[in-house]
């Protein structure tokens, strides 16, 4: 494989100015407020195709003979590089076909579509229209252009480290960009390292998908069984293996960050912007500064690469709900307040002058009153203050501010308590958002086995949010795990979730 040098020249002389400017290096004031550094942000969400994805295409594709270029070119995406291959192949007067998974949001495959690039939707995932297109590559004689995993696409998206140096001359502590295959950081750290190598290069990953953390951190690359799809930009099950090997030699650390602190990051670029990037445009923001409080380094210039901007539009209603949270304003509770005169004075007098921001209650017992409530913080330790003064008032309290099941389906279902739902077990799952996905659960599913529960939410994502209760009898939970394993969506056993145990159990 290429070595360091080799990278350097292959940057130095990239194409990707045939098709793109040089996109800003913004301050973001606000951002370097709170943090006490000075922030920029690199604004590969100003490219032509709202993410750095065309730097890698175009630069790989100008780089194919001319009889290449003329039998076309196939790629496999499901958004961000299938439209980069779209753009750089009309750029060049060359034939493409992208092939997208079936799960792919009609928005993007329709983007793909104006480009006048061929789309063959094949497969429910990535990995399965990966397949598709080497099987296209072979049948038809076209060149594959891998989203990371190419020296050529590293060296086009290398150009934006490359950019930052140039655009900021002065001290960098530290540069930060999403990884999912890897291209990406790759590429920015061949290049920052082989100039200024005292410069921190940085990676963030969501915590469900952190292929190239993992990897990195057993010595060999790691392939996951499964990723969350929250942030679909790095939604890779394993990294490349240029990528990996250069993550080796160049990448300091990787920092995991959960989905609240990605939806956080969004508004904090929003606010500072006024733009509105996707959650894999957010990740290097978000672990800027969870950076930042974890070292308490100050007066430092920290640079993150926002590098995408396509976000579905009904993706903000659940992007909003959660920022709170990630930006620790927010903290919820379940408390458990008895059924007598005063007891909720009581309990009013522990909230004080803060904010209430949510209040679910229903009764459903004669002795005790079990409350969702959600309280305005100003940081996460006040959760754990606000918890232990209503403990010390006499309310059981659990603190659900880290409770993925309360804070996605919960806080909308409290009171729905039943005598009627015997043996039921409560599975959240991940259902692929095309038509049939339902219909597929239902017709795998025992049909002896009743629904108690179902709660779904539509957050404009690729998939849907399901939490699903099933009355299963004790010696059919053998069978049950057969079916889970058949129906080979995403989930998780929240039947000893004590929240759920407290409101709906």
């Amino acid at each position: 494989m290429s070595d360091a040098p080799d990278y350097l020249r292959r940057i130095l002389t990239s194409r990707v100015y045939e098709a793109v400017s040089e996109t800003p290096l913004d301050v973001a004031p606000e951002l370097s407020e709170r943090t006490g550094n000075r922030v920029l942000l690199k604004r590969e969400d100003l490219q032509p195709v709202f993410s750095f994805k065309i730097r890698g295409a175009y630069n790989k594709m100008a780089h194919l003979s001319p009889e290449a270029r003329a039998r076309g070119v196939v790629a496999a995406s499901a958004g961000n590089h299938a439209q980069g291959v779209a753009l750089a192949a009309t750029l060049l007067g060359c034939p493409a076909v992208i092939v997208m998974p079936v799960t792919a949001p009609e928005v993007k495959v329709d983007a793909v579509r104006s480009r006048g690039a061929e789309v063959v939707l094949a497969g429910e995932t990535y990995a399965e229209a990966s397949l598709e297109a080497s099987r296209i590559t072979a049948e038809r004689g076209l060149t594959e252009i891998h989203p990371f995993d190419d020296p050529d696409v590293i060296a086009g998206q290398g150009t934006i480290g490359m950019e930052i140096l140039r655009q900021h001359t002065g001290p960098i502590h530290a540069v930060f960009a999403a990884i999912g295959g890897g291209g990406l950081i790759s590429g920015v750290a061949a290049y920052i390292k082989a100039l200024k190598p005292d410069i921190r290069i940085v990676g963030v990953q969501t915590e469900d998908s952190d292929a190239m953390a993992r990897s990195l951190e057993a010595g060999h690359l790691v392939e996951l069984d499964e990723v969350g799809l929250f942030s679909d930009g790095t939604a890779v099950r394993r990294a490349g293996t240029e990528t990996f090997r250069l993550a080796q030699l160049h990448v300091d650390e990787i920092i995991r960050v959960d989905t609240d602190a990605v939806c956080a990051a969004i508004k904090d670029v929003f606010t500072d912007t006024r733009a509105i990037v996707e959650p894999a445009g957010a990740l290097a923001v978000a672990g800027a500064k969870a950076y930042a409080e974890r070292t308490g380094v100050t007066d430092e210039t920290l640079v993150a690469i926002a590098c995408g901007a396509n976000m579905n539009f009904d993706r903000l209603r659940f992007v909003a709900e959660r920022a709170e949270i990630g930006e620790r304003r927010e903290a919820v509770f379940a408390v458990t307040i008895p059924e007598e005169p005063g007891s909720f004075r009581r309990f009013c007098s522990v909230v004080g002058d803060r904010n209430v921001t949510e209040f679910n209650y229903r009764i459903s017992d004669e002795a005790a009153a079990h409350v969702f409530v959600g309280i305005g913080i100003t940081e996460l330790s006040e959760a754990t203050e606000i918890a232990t003064g209503f403990t010390d008032a006499g309310f059981a309290t659990i603190n659900l501010t880290e409770d993925e099941l309360a804070k996605c389906h919960l806080r909308h279902l409290v009171g729905g308590k039943s005598a009627l739902a015997s043996n039921e077990v409560l599975y959240r799952f991940e259902f692929p958002e095309r038509p049939g996905a339902l219909l597929r659960f239902l017709t795998t599913m025992n049909p002896t086995w009743n629904i108690s529960l179902f709660h779904y939410r539509n957050h404009g994502a690729d998939y849907g949010r399901v939490l699903v209760g099933m009355q299963v009898p004790p010696d059919e939970l053998g069978a049950l795990a057969e079916f889970l394993d058949r129906l080979g969506y995403p989930h998780r056993n929240e039947t000893n979730n004590p929240a759920y145990q407290l409101f709906l159990g």
